[in-house]
């Protein structure tokens, strides 16, 4: 069974896709940008605040899938530099401390070209 999440809180999708998709036990989250739920307006700064961010709503639309950052296994990173790696990936491995998912990280152009990182995940969450 496939469910598809639209989060209260979260920042609301800026096109025709889902928070998240649940497939079976994995979650699917989609790519998040440095976007203030509470305004719903892109809140641009350092790259260490742009990863915070993104992270925190990443975490949002996992807890509200049933999930936690402790059940992600892939993580794809997108940066606008990347000269940006070292301090995105410092601010990384504090929400991820020792449950460290797969990743990859590339350099990419956004649409938006104020933005400085975008990242989605897979979490693994079986149902109860």
């Amino acid at each position: 069974m496939i469910e598809r999440y639209s989060i209260p809180g979260a920042v609301v999708p800026r096109g025709p896709y889902s928070h998240a998709v649940r497939a079976g036990d994995f979650i699917f989250v989609s790519g998040q940008g440095p976007l203030d739920p509470a305004t719903n307006d892109f809140s641009f700064g350092s790259i260490e605040h742009e990863t915070r961010i993104v992270l925190n709503n990443i975490k949002l639309i996992l807890e509200a899938a049933g999930a936690s950052l402790t059940d992600v296994v892939k993580c794809s990173v997108f940066l606008r530099s990347g000269g940006d790696f070292a301090a995105m990936n410092a601010v990384f491995g504090e929400f991820f401390g020792e449950q460290k998912p797969a990743r990859t990280t590339v350099e990419s152009k956004f649409a938006n070209p104020t933005m400085k990182v975008e990242i989605d995940c897979i979490a693994y969450q079986p149902k109860a």
